[in-house]
């Protein structure tokens, strides 16, 4: 019960934090491209999971990754990784996570597409 408590406000971090230590281009492109209403929560907590912890993304997330676009998906995970509670996290490996799942979400909706 604790830990979802804990996962909870880890999400809630990640959704609205405005950590001090945020930089201000993160914000400013979080804030001038709309970015955190783009993602309903089931899929912020998919793609939430499967870049900073152990999970996957559905198909139906990966589209609204796709549409929440990269350079939102990119500021939010850097401001994510600004906050100190994220501090401990290996950068390298949450950078690997980051582009794998992005990458991963381009092709499957590729795929998904119908052929021209």
């Amino acid at each position: 019960m604790a830990s979802l408590n804990v996962y909870s406000v880890l999400v809630v971090l990640f959704l609205t934090c405005r950590a001090v230590m945020a930089t201000k281009e993160n914000d400013q492109i979080i804030k001038e491209n709309n970015c955190e209403t783009k993602m309903g929560l089931p899929c912020v907590l998919e793609a939430f999971r499967s870049i900073f912890e152990r999970g996957s993304i559905s198909n139906k997330c990966c589209g609204e990754l796709v549409v929440l676009g990269k350079v939102c998906h990119s500021a939010l995970v850097k401001r994510t990784l600004e906050n100190p509670l994220f501090k401990d996290l290996s950068l390298t490996t949450i950078t690997a996570k980051n582009i794998q799942t992005w990458n991963h979400c381009l092709a499957m909706i590729d795929s998904l597409s119908p052929s021209a």
